[in-house]
Parts: structure tokens; sequence; C-alpha cells
């Protein structure tokens, strides 16, 4: 980051490096840049193609113009199966990693609470988590936005990211009045560009598991960096 005090926006700051994963329509990074005035310390990623996203999110287009303007990295194409091998990624390290409110995509035979569709939402949060651990720097954090309700319970959030070796740092309230101008966008492909209520939405905020011996009672305890 260059010259400037430190702006601030809920759980991000002007001063860290980080790196937002599934963008929508890309108003929630855009809604941080304008916070920010600078979006040089942010990544913000798609999985769709700068061609189908423009086709799925047509609202995009001020947001993606809004983030070059303020100097963001934008990547298309990148999955969060294998975000930690893409070139512009591999070598970087980031102090938060976003990804709100993920999905494994909108089918017309399955409902939410299809045991089919719930596993597909466990395995993708399984690979966020197990690549964005190795992303973080040094007291970096993990967050996910997600409601917590049945049957997005089900998808026991905290367990994928302890098994990734990530621990609950905290569990805040989303809201999506606190970032102005962000857009909760259903993705996929059914009514993509299309919002989606927000009902018992919370950020999950995790960090990476530290392992320390206890030699009093010579056993492993396992700390989060905070709590060291």
């Amino acid at each position: 980051m260059g010259s400037g005090r430190e702006r601030w926006i809920e759980h991000y700051s002007s001063a860290q490096e980080i790196l937002l994963v599934g963008e929508g329509d890309f108003s929630f990074s855009a809604c941080l840049a304008r916070t920010f005035g600078s979006a040089c310390n942010m990544v913000a990623t798609s999985l769709e193609s700068q061609g189908s996203l423009r086709s799925k999110h047509w609202s995009c287009l001020s947001h993606l113009s809004e983030l070059k303007r303020r100097g963001c990295l934008v990547l298309h194409d990148v999955d969060v199966y294998e975000m930690d091998l893409h070139p512009a990624l591999q070598w970087r390290k980031f102090d938060v990693i976003v990804f709100n409110f993920p999905h494994a995509g909108h089918f017309p035979w399955l409902r939410e609470r299809n045991p089919q569709l719930i596993q597909m939402h466990k395995n993708l949060l399984k690979a966020f988590f197990e690549n964005a651990r190795g992303m973080l720097r040094e007291g970096g954090e993990v967050h996910v936005a997600t409601r917590d309700d049945y049957p997005y319970n089900r998808w026991n959030v905290e367990e994928l990211a302890e098994e990734a070796g990530l621990v609950l740092m905290e569990k805040v309230w989303f809201k999506k009045s606190d970032y102005p101008g962000y857009q909760n966008k259903r993705g996929g492909d059914i009514k993509s560009n299309k919002t989606f209520r927000l009902r018992n939405c919370f950020t999950f905020k995790f960090a990476l598991q530290q392992y320390e011996y206890d030699y009093t009672c010579d056993e492993m305890s396992v700390c989060s960096d905070d709590f060291i």
C-alpha cells in the first residue's frame, strides 16, 4: 500500500492484503475499494470467464470499471479447487481471504435440503479451506459468510474448516447494509443475476491452528494464533 491513513469497513482494512473469492457481480469488492480509496491491496476473483460473467451478471460492468480504476487485480476463471495453482496467485500470501455465500450451483431437480446438493456444497468448502490455508500470511484469516439456518447449517462449516487445519476465531452477524452497494447474487445458470434472501447470516472468521507441546501434561494442545 502507498502512503495515507488506514481505512476500515467492518472486518476489512486498506492495510490488509485481501483476496476475494467467488465474486458474483463484484459489488462487494467495489464496496471495499470505494471505502479504501485505492484497491491496490485487493485481488478480486470470479469462477466465471470474462464473457460468461457479463452474460450472467450484467450488473458487473460498472463494478469492474471502478475496480480497475482503483488498482484492483481482477481475475476470471479462478476455481477454488485449484486457486493456489493460479499463475497470479501461487506465490502470493494474504492477510484475509474472503468467500461470501459459497454455493455449488442451482439445479432444477435439486432443492437446498437435498443430500446430494448439501454434499456438493461441502465439497466446495472443503476444497476452498484446503487451498486457502496455504495462501495465508502469518496471522491471516479466512472469512466465509453464509446462512446458519436449515439446511445451510448441514454444511458443517466449522467442522470442514477444522479438518483443513483452521480454527474458528469469531462468528459475527453479516449485515448487507454494512456494505453499501453490495448485491448478493445467486450465480450458477438459473436466474444468475437475481439476489437471494439473507436470513440468519454470519461471517465465520477462521485462522490457522498452531500446535504447542505441553511438557507438563505430555500432550499436544491446539491453539489459534490469537490465543498463543
